[in-house]
Parts: structure tokens; C-alpha cells; sequence
């Protein structure tokens, strides 16, 4: 019984411990398929038998369904055996079984007895157990700036009364501190994993099911037909695929590698350098996780932090990731025209209608899981609602029926994604929990607040190196949790809109995937184009421009987050399409009917175009003005430079 290869984890998963055994292929198939049954059964509310689990049970059991696999599929070091599981991780799959099950069986007892401040021995030397756990699975399946950062934070309590100024707070014994973190509701099975087990693990599905299916290769192909024959087709092929691949997946560097195998190639040879295409590449795929209606993982942590529905969250994102599009729809476009670049031949292209016809049921799939999302409100179920029509609708063609083998493929894909996933968020967990308890995430924010003297602006500066430098070392999702509870409260507090300020540090947090020193999408686009890691970065951070500015543009504007009248809503949505437009023009060094631009107009149309987007009406109109004017006068010297060069022929 063979298990494929992982297509959207890291390469520390190593599968073939795995499949090499058929015991432990046994073992992971059903601790693949027994989390997704428990997760319908406590989100659907089926309650055979009268039997329901508490919320603390249901997360323990799908922590102990995941978090051992951990063990099983991440090797102890670089040199551990990759082709068989060790004894010693056999033994860290049972030990950690039977800690979660134990937890998960005591859930009533934990809740009702207040066990996380006064337990009896056993369950506070399991809690200490888990504790090293959860650090050991984080630093397995993630890396190690990770696991040091929530060590850390997770040792607060400890010694947080020993700490000077707005750093000290409430300080516990180890045995508290571990039940807290094991047994308390702000640590390990806190918000981070609560969302996981009620929102996340159904868009895993949905997003796992909709690729294995074949919604992938009918978005890729949809991308082709409409923008393949245009001037750098190749290049918006990868834009728009990666935007819907991106939007559906919620993923990064699985897009990269998804729809980059295809479209760098393309780029190639189409006339494109290997470090554009692979930087067009990275810039599209690092789109996804903000993209709705599927983002990454920490949209959905976004919402149970602000308290609203998910569907919120995605309707806010909209106008940013657009704008983000744009600007790197726009650069490109330029590139071609100026570079004389075209688009690739019709007969290697699929006809619109043809795509269509074959793969509209995607479409409609997309629209039952918005009709869930927005009509009914029923985020937790919509994905699985979504997946059971794909699973349904992909059996009328034989090309996308499941057997035997694709299901074992959905199934290893989904388990590694969720691995990970419990991995980061149990340890994030313990970083809330470490900053929670001792109440200094609130006077970190009250000094930064006091530190700035209220000034909106120096906040945000703050706020983004922060987030940035965070990212750097942190999963996205970890960094953003991490920010969520530290700076977002310094945001807020000089007034600015709660959801601005959350999509403020996830928009700054992720910009390491871009950005190097790091820059996972930009490393692993260079893989398949074969370019230079830190030109592609440079020319990365160039094209994905929109992404460092826009975060301030809503927070100035919180308009293009839907927040406020639709004729707000319109005109700075409009001002800012015009702004980001213009700004990708002085990036590009190129402008529409006029051709190249020298270093001044670049710059004159940059001004204009970030005036554009100020939340003052006068400096919005200020910044149009200089742009149209500025367009205007280029027009008029490309035009006398066109006139004096045929008079000089003739």
C-alpha cells in the first residue's frame, strides 16, 4: 500500500517512514480518516447515542489524532533513519497518545474541577509531559526560531515577577505554569487550536479534495484561455492561476510549486529571464493566503480574535488583494510592452468555452460554499459541504474520480498539511499562554502607546518592523498570532479600525515570503527557473510593491476594507486602483501610450500616485491631479519625439 509523496508540506515530512511499514500505514491511514469523522460528528452535531463531547475533549482527541504523526513522519535529526520509523519515535507516537487521550477523557473533570490552577499528580506531570510535546512536534515540523521563541515565551510565567518595568507580571510554580498551558484555555488548546479544529480542518479538505480532483488544472487552464494570447501571457497565465489556485488553497510555496512547474517554463520561453519569471512567480503565489474567500490559516484565527464570522474577514481582504493583483498585473504588463515581449500561440492555448464546459462545476462549487458562507452563516460546515459536492460531482468524469490510490494521495496530503498545522498552533499556543497569564502583552502595548506619544504614524512604522522582523523567523501564521496579541492592542488603541490593524501585521508578517533573507516562494521559484536566489529577491520585493503599501493604505482608508458608506467605499477603492495603477508605472519605468520613462517622471508619477490614496480628499485629488497632468505632458513629448524622428527619416 504505497503513499505518494507530500505535495503542499515541507520536505521535513518524510513520508517514506511511513509507507515502508504496513503497520504504521495502517496506523496513519487511520489517524488520517478518524479526525475528519470526529470532526463532522462534533461541527454537525450528530450526537449518537446522546453522546456530544466538551469543546476541551473534542480538541484534545483531534490534537491526539495529529500531533503524534508528528513523530512518525518528522525525523529526530537530518541524520535519523528516513526510510523506517525508529523505536524512540514509536514510543513518542504512544506517549503522546495516551497523554492527549487521558486529557480528552478527563475534559469534564479539567473544566469542572479547575485543573489548570489545582490538579492532582498525574494530570500535572502529563501537563509537563505535553509541554515538551508540543516544543518537540514544533521543532520537527517546523524550525527552530519557532520552537526557541515559544520556549521562551512559554517559560515566562516563571520568573515574569523577577523582569524590570512593563516587562514583569504574574509569576507561577512549574507545576502550575504546565497545567496552565496543558490545561488552561489560553495556551495549548486555546484559540489557535480551537480554530483549527472548528474552521481550518475543513478548508484543508476542501482545499486538499479541489486540487486531487483536478480544480487545479481547470483553473490553470481557465488562466490560459483568457490571458494566454495577450503580450506576456505566459507571465498573467501565472498571475491569474496563482490568484485562483492561491484563493481556493490558502498556500504559498504549494502554489510556487503547483503552478510555477508550469508557468515558469513558459515564461522562459516565451523571452522572459529566469529570475522575472521567478519572481512573477513568488509575488503571485505569495497572493494566497490573502486572498479570499480560502486564506491562509491565520485568516481564520483573524476572526475569532475580532469576534466576527469568517465570511467578514474574507470581504474586508477583498479590495487589498485585488489592489495587490493589480500592481503586479500592471508591472508586468509593462515589462512586455517594453521588452517587446507576446503571448504564446493560440494552438497551444484551450478555448475558453472548452474549459468552461469541462470543468463549470467547480465554479458551482465555489458558489455552495459562498451560499453557506454568506446566506447561511455556517462557516464550519461550508467547507465540507463544498467537498462533499466535489466528491460527488468529480464522480461523473473518469478523469476525476477518486479510487483507492487518489484517496490514500487526498488523505497523506490532508494529514501533512493538518501535522503542521497542529504543530505551529499548539506551540503558538503556548506563547499566548505564556503572555497571557503573566498580563504583559497588555502593558507592552500600554508603554509602545505611551512610548510614541499617540502618533498613528510612528505606531505603524512599529508595528511593521515588527511584524517584519518576526517573520522573518516565524511561520506566518505564528508571527500573526503572535502580533495579534502584543502590538494589534498597541494599534487599536490610538483608534485605529480593530480589522485594519489585524490585516496591518498579517500583511507585514507575511511579507517574508517575499522578501529576502528568507523569501520561501522567491527560494522555491528559483528552484524550477534555476535563477539567482537574492536577484530574484531584489526584483520579488520590486513587483510585489503593493504588498509593503497597501497595509497603510487601509489603515488610513479603512474604506477599502468595506467599512463605511458604499460611496466611501467606491471612491477610495477607485482612488487607490488609480494610485497603485500609476505607482506600478514608475516602477515599471513604462507608461501606457507613451513607452519608457526617465527617472523624474517615474518619480513625479510615484508621488502622485501614493497621494492618490490618502484619506484626505483634497490630497486624494491632488495626487489624480498630477497624474493626469504628468500623463498628459509625457504623451505630448512621446508624441514630439515620435513627429521629430519621422521628419529626421524623411
Amino acid at each position: 500500500m504505497a503513499i505518494s509523496a507530500l505535495t503542499t508540506v515541507k520536505e521535513n515530512l518524510a513520508v517514506e517512514r511511513i509507507k515502508n511499514s504496513a503497520f504504521w500505514t495502517f496506523i496513519f491511514i487511520l489517524f488520517s480518516i478518524l479526525p475528519i469523522l470526529l470532526a463532522v460528528y462534533q461541527l454537525f452535531r450528530v450526537a449518537l447515542f446522546d453522546i456530544t463531547l466538551i469543546d476541551n475533549s473534542y480538541l484534545y482527541y483531534i490534537l491526539m489524532f495529529y500531533l503524534p504523526i508528528v513523530f512518525l513522519m518528522c525525523p529526530l535529526t537530518k541524520s535519523s533513519p528516513k526510510d523506517r520509523v525508529p523505536w524512540y519515535d514509536g514510543i513518542l507516537f504512544l506517549v503522546a497518545v495516551a497523554a492527549l487521550g487521558y486529557l480528552g477523557l478527563k475534559g469534564i473533570e479539567i473544566v469542572s474541577m479547575g485543573w489548570e490552577y489545582s490538579a492532582p499528580l498525574v494530570p500535572s506531570l502529563i501537563s509537563i509531559l505535553l509541554w515538551a510535546l508540543v516544543l518537540e512536534a514544533v521543532r520537527r515540523a517546523s524550525d527552530m526560531a519557532l520552537t526557541v521563541t515559544c520556549f521562551i515565551f512559554s517559560l515566562y510565567p516563571l520568573g515574569a515577577h523577577l523582569l524590570p518595568g512593563f516587562l514583569q507580571g504574574q509569576s507561577f510554580d512549574l507545576l502550575t505554569t504546565a497545567r496552565l498551558h496543558a490545561m488552561g484555555a489560553n495556551s495549548i488548546v486555546g484559540l489557535p487550536v480551537f480554530v483549527l479544529c472548528n474552521l481550518l480542518i475543513g478548508f484543508v479538505l476542501f482545499g486538499t479534495m479541489l486540487q486531487y480532483t483536478g480544480g487545479g488544472t481547470f483553473f490553470f487552464n481557465l488562466a490560459s484561455a483568457l490571458l494566454g494570447q495577450a503580450r506576456g501571457g505566459a507571465a498573467k497565465i501565472g498571475i491569474l492561476g496563482s490568484a485562483f489556485f492561491g484563493m481556493l488553497s490558502g498556500s504559498t510555496v504549494s502554489n510556487v510549486v503547483a503552478i510555477g512547474s508550469m508557468t515558469i517554463p513558459a515564461m522562459k520561453r516565451t523571452g522572459f529571464s529566469a529570475k522575472y519569471a521567478a519572481a512573477i512567480e513568488a509575488c503571485a503565489s505569495a497572493g494566497g493566503p490573502i486572498t479570499p474567500p480560502v486564506m491562509g490559516a491565520a485568516a481564520f484565527v483573524m476572526a475569532s480574535f475580532l469576534n466576527v464570522p469568517y465570511i467578514d474577514v474574507c470581504i474586508a481582504a477583498a479590495i487589498p488583494a485585488f489592489l495587490y493583483f493589480l500592481g503586479l498585473f500592471v508591472q508586468v504588463d509593462c515589462f512586455a510592452a517594453k521588452t517587446g515581449l507576446q503571448g504564446l500561440p493560440k494552438d497551444e492555448l484551450p478555448p475558453v468555452w472548452g474549459t468552461l464546459k469541462e470543468g463549470w462545476y467547480y465554479l458551482g462549487v465555489i458558489v455552495v460554499m459562498t451560499y453557506f458562507l454568506v446566506t447561511l452563516a455556517v462557516e464550519a460546515w461550508a467547507p465540507f459541504y463544498a467537498s462533499l459536492a466535489l466528491l460527488i460531482l468529480s464522480f461523473f468524469k473518469k478523469e476525476t474520480r477518486l479510487n483507492w490510490p487518489s484517496t490514500v494521495k487526498i488523505l497523506t496530503d490532508l494529514t501533512g498539511t493538518m501535522v503542521q498545522l497542529v504543530a505551529i498552533l499548539a506551540a503558538a499556543g503556548l506563547l499566548i499562554g505564556g503572555l497571557s497569564v503573566t498580563g504583559v502583552a497588555l502593558s507592552f502595548s500600554r508603554e509602545l502607546v505611551v512610548a510614541v506619544g499617540n502618533n498613528t504614524f510612528l505606531i505603524l512604522i512599529a508595528g511593521a518592523l515588527t511584524s517584519f522582523v518576526l517573520g522573518l523567523g516565524m511561520p506566518t501564521t505564528a508571527c500573526y498570532i503572535f502580533l495579534a496579541v502584543v502590538m494589534v492592542p498597541a494599534l487599536t488603541a490610538v483608534d485605529i479600525y480593530p480589522m485594519a490593524a489585524h490585516l496591518f501585521v498579517f500583511y507585514w508578517g507575511a511579507l517574508s515570503d517575499i522578501t529576502p533573507p528568507t523569501a520561501l516562494c522567491v527560494a522555491a521559484a528559483c528552484g524550477i527557473a534555476r535563477s539567482n536566489f537574492m536577484e530574484t529577491g531584489w526584483t520579488a520585493m520590486k513587483l510585489g510593491f503593493t504588498k509593503y503599501i497597501v497595509p497603510f493604505f487601509f489603515v488610513y482608508n479603512a474604506a477599502l476594507l468595506f467599512h463605511g458608506s458604499l460611496w466611501d467605499v467606491f471612491w477610495i477603492s477607485s482612488s487607490a486602483a488609480i494610485g497603485i495603477i500609476y505607482l506600478g508605472f514608475a516602477f515599471a519605468g513604462y507608461l501606457w501610450g507613451v513607452g519608457t520613462l526617465p527617472l523624474l517622471s517615474r518619480s513625479l508619477l510615484g508621488v502622485g500616485g501614493i497621494l492618490s490614496a490618502f484619506p484626505d480628499v483634497t490630497t486624494t485629488l491632488i495626487g489624480i491631479g498630477i497624474l493626469l497632468m504628468m500623463h498628459a505632458i509625457c504623451l505630448v513629448l512621446a508624441r514630439r519625439k515620435t513627429v521629430a524622428v519621422t521628419k529626421s527619416k524623411v
